[in-house]
Parts: structure tokens; C-alpha cells; sequence
């Protein structure tokens, strides 16, 4: 049944309040435990990791150990300032990757945060490790926003199917440069100064067998 009233005909056309957009302060007053990002306005939250997301957080972070220091030094490249669980604030979005690096050619200080708490100088590397609830944001929205904040490194870690995917920044988007399995021992960009084992980053011992990767 149709109605001739114009009130009621202006009342149904009307179109919906847009959703209100969360603010930085409100991203930032949220429980440092709850893990929330601030993607597209709306405060989101990284589910608590389980013990295989874990572990290979903490494996990653050794791997690269040899680069998270001055540079030089035998087996050591060093040049990079490399954290996990930092709060960041780019172009506007909050997030908080596993793991964030800065060359400390560009950033001779380690980054700090500002006044309102919350890291701002681009990275020029940031790793997500692949989550059943936040692999759909790993993919698309923080590749956007990555994208956006120009950063030139972008590497996927996928705990379950024990896959590392690494991608370089082009102006039209993240270009694919390779995909490398548990097994398997890479030099992959921008720590390609040194050989690293995929397994071990997914928490394979260090004597478990690799082969090397052809170029």
C-alpha cells in the first residue's frame, strides 16, 4: 500500500546518518591488551595471537636479528631499526604491524612516539603474520594503506600453510617479487644480504634440512 502524504514519502527517501568515524584519541585511550587499529574510522581489533602466530613473531624477529643494529660487523649487516607491536599513525589510519623496520640511513634515531603517543615516521618495511580473523584486513585494507604511506616493503608471513610472500612498492600498487615455502632457504628484498630459512621463521629448528632457492 502506497501513501499520497508528503511527510511520510520525505520520511522513507530520507537517507540513513553516516556512520560516525572513530577519532585517533579514541583509538589511543583503547587497552594496549585489545591490540585495536583505527582502519577507515572505524576502531578494529587484532584477535589475541595464537601459539603458532606467536611463535613465528618471535622467529622473525631472530632472523632478522643480524639487521636490527649499527651497521657492520662479520655476518652482521645491521641498518635497521626493527620492532614488533608499534602503534602507528599513517595518513590518518592507526595500525600496529607485527613487525615494522626503518633503514637507519633515513631515520638516524629510533623512531619514538609523539606527544599524543603514537609512532608517525613512515617505515620502510612492515610484515603481517596471516590470522583467520585478520587476514581479509592484512590483504586488502593495510596493503591500501601501506601502500598510501609508501612503504616500499611489504611481507606476508602464512603461519598455517608455512608460506613467506614478499612485495616491493610500485606507483601503481605492491608488486608480487616472490613466494617462498617452509623448506626452503631465500634471499628475499630488503634483507637479501643474507641468506634466511623460511622454516625457521614459521619455528623450524635451525638444523632442520633447507634447500636454496635458485635466483
Amino acid at each position: 500500500m502506497t501513501t499520497s502524504d508528503p511527510v511520510q514519502r520525505a520520511v522513507r527517501k530520507a537517507p540513513a546518518a553516516p556512520e560516525r568515524r572513530a577519532t585517533v584519541a579514541e583509538w589511543l585511550a583503547e587497552p594496549e591488551e585489545k591490540g585495536a587499529e583505527l582502519i577507515h574510522g572505524r576502531i578494529v581489533y587484532k584477535a589475541q595471537p595464537k601459539p603458532l602466530h606467536a611463535l613465528t613473531q618471535i622467529k622473525l624477529g631472530e632472523a632478522l636479528g643480524p639487521f636490527n643494529c649499527r651497521p657492520g660487523g662479520t655476518g652482521r649487516p645491521g641498518g635497521w631499526w626493527i620492532m614488533s607491536e608499534v602503534d602507528m599513525l599513517l595518513h590518518g589510519e592507526g595500525v600496529r604491524p607485527d613487525l615494522t623496520g626503518w633503514r637507519r640511513d633515513r631515520v638516524g634515531k629510533m623512531p619514538e612516539p609523539g606527544p599524543d603517543g603514537v609512532v608517525t615516521e613512515r617505515p620502510d618495511w612492515v610484515a603481517e603474520i596471516l590470522s583467520t580473523s585478520t587476514a581479509s584486513r592484512d590483504l586488502d585494507d593495510k596493503l591500501r594503506i601501506y601502500h598510501r604511506a609508501e612503504v616500499t616493503h611489504y611481507w606476508i608471513l602464512d603461519p598455517q600453510n608455512r608460506i613467506l610472500i614478499v612485495y616491493r612498492r610500485t606507483p601503481d600498487g605492491y608488486l608480487f617479487v616472490r613466494g617462498a615455502s617452509a623448506g626452503l632457504t631465500v634471499r628475499a628484498e630488503p634483507f637479501d644480504a643474507l641468506e634466511l630459512s623460511v622454516g625457521f621463521m614459521f619455528g623450524d629448528d635451525e638444523d632442520e634440512p633447507t634447500e636454496t632457492e635458485n635466483p
